[in-house]
């Protein structure tokens, strides 16, 4: 019986002797994401069994709607709870009754809005080559990158190259130190998981620190040091409350060291440099947007006031056409015609208050029917040289003029004469209210939605002699420069 004890005895050590441990590691998911951890490849494995390291609980393999369960060398988290959180053991089995373990550390954190990634990093970082990979991203099969992030916010610019599961950055520089994260989905029979890692590039040693002087600040020194196989980056955070000048001629040491190796990063602080250029660049910024706040001032000015604005250039400058065009008369007036010995308002205006207003106070010369066409003279032979001979036509908008089948050859040609063949602008007058104008011809109804007409209105009758009133500025506006002086305009309102 004390023989049979002892064997089991030299079972037992040998069993303990041929096990070998590994240092365990720890990993930081957020919690909903998917998280696949992979056991170490071993030569030759015969089985390979994932535990609860507390409990020795086996984790079984993947059955109908399993959320945690392992596949081989793989456990699997799809997706993470918070109570996931624990130690897990992977154990490796030989065929020579040897084993080996590897613990793992889960700690599933709760989202937090504005964070992209868990503090400490874990994974090691990247140094110098500019070449980035996502961590973890092989454990998962066929996943694929959404986005990259630095210090959470989108990785943009033509010095990013993207690449698979890489990501290049053309010309390392110092500003390229930061936290990258990678962003990939993962699917598992149909279901879609969102999956983030995070690494630590450093471009290379960091000598000096920015600080301003008098001000409330927090800097972090941070130092890597380097172990046999991989790079891992450690941290330390110095905290300054407030920045006085002794700490400008201070060096700040930071000593990182292990069983194997140490290293240190002294850092200096230096007051903030004012550029030089903020100045000019203030004055440029301001007085570029006075300078817009101006122009568009003006435009809202000008189109709000530019016929008192040309009448006023006009009046002051008193610039004339010297250009000799051929022309005779500045206008040649059209309107509807009164075969009875009635009295009518239109005819007054024509024969009186136009000639006085625009021949007598402004200079313009004016062709009016039945006034400087002559007895005798075949009418549409000289209507015709008329309007050849005239600057611009005026049109006196009525409802008899629309109605008028008299009228109507006269419009036709002198709108034939103007849009057509001589390109003269048109004037129209509304002197009564048409409505629509759905009963005007075509290309009348043009004109009108184009440039609109000016309305005559009944307080025009109080002081209708006056060109300073506002019908008579905007016929005035759309008259052209006289071709003779003419006395200065008063008003005789």
């Amino acid at each position: 019986m004390f023989r049979n004890m002892m064997g089991h005895i030299d079972l037992i050590l040998l069993s303990t002797f041929l096990s070998v441990s590994m240092t365990s590691e720890t990993f930081d998911p957020v919690e909903g994401e998917a998280l696949v951890i992979k056991c170490p490849k071993w030569n030759s494995p015969v089985k390979i069994t994932w535990y609860h390291t507390d409990t020795l609980k086996i984790i079984p393999a993947e059955e109908e709607g399993s959320r945690v369960f392992s596949i081989d060398k793989f456990l699997w988290f799809l997706p993470t709870s918070r109570e996931d959180s624990g130690n897990y053991t992977c154990v490796t089995h030989f065929s020579s009754n040897r084993t080996k373990s590897y613990n793992v550390s889960v700690q599933v954190h709760s989202y937090k809005p504005g964070e992209c990634f868990q503090s400490p990093i874990r994974y090691p970082n990247d140094t110098g080559r500019g070449k980035i990979v996502c961590p973890t991203i092989d454990n998962y099969k066929n996943a694929t990158i959404v986005q990259w992030y630095k210090d959470c916010k989108p990785l943009q610019g033509q010095r990013y190259f993207k690449k698979e599961k890489y990501i290049y950055i053309e010309n390392p520089r110092r500003e390229d130190d930061g936290y990258y994260t990678c962003h990939f989905i993962y699917t598992h029979k149909g279901n879609v998981f969102n999956v983030s890692a995070t690494r630590i590039f450093v471009s290379g040693g960091k000598t000096k620190l920015d600080a301003q002087e008098q001000a409330s600040s927090s800097k972090m020194v941070s130092a890597y040091f380097d172990g046999h196989a991989q790079v891992y980056y450690e941290e330390s955070i110095l905290n300054i409350t407030e920045v006085k000048k002794e700490d400008l001629q201070s060096n700040f040491t930071c000593i990182a060291l292990n069983i194997m190796y140490n290293t240190r990063v002294t850092v200096t602080l230096q007051l903030k440099v004012q550029d030089k250029e903020v100045l000019p660049n203030v004055l440029l910024i301001t007085g570029s947007l006075v300078l817009l706040g101006a122009i568009a001032l003006s435009v809202i000015l000008y189109q709000s006031f530019r016929v008192d604005i040309v009448l006023l250039y006009r009046e002051i400058f008193q610039p004339h056409s010297v250009k000799d065009d051929g022309k005779i008369y500045d206008a040649y007036v059209i309107y509807a015609k009164n075969h009875t010995s009635e009295a009518n308002f239109v005819e007054y205006f024509v024969y009186q208050i136009m000639p006085d207003i625009l021949e007598n106070k402004c200079g313009y010369t004016l062709c009016i029917y039945g006034r400087d066409i002559y007895p005798g003279e075949d009418a549409v032979s000289a209507i015709e040289t008329r309007l050849q001979k005239s600057r611009r036509l005026i049109i006196l908008l009525t409802h008899h003029l629309i109605n008028s089948k008299e009228d109507a050859f006269d419009q036709h040609i002198a709108l034939y004469n103007a849009l057509i063949q001589n390109d003269t602008k048109v004037i129209l007058l509304e002197m009564e209210t048409i409505g629509t104008y759905g009963k005007l011809q075509e290309s009348l109804r043009f004109i009108i939605k184009q440039q609109g007409t000016i309305k005559w209105k009944e307080e025009h009758t109080v002081h209708p002699q006056s060109p300073s009133s506002r019908f008579w500025k905007q016929v005035r506006y759309h008259m052209p420069l006289t071709h003779r002086p003419s006395s200065r305009l008063a008003d005789t309102t």
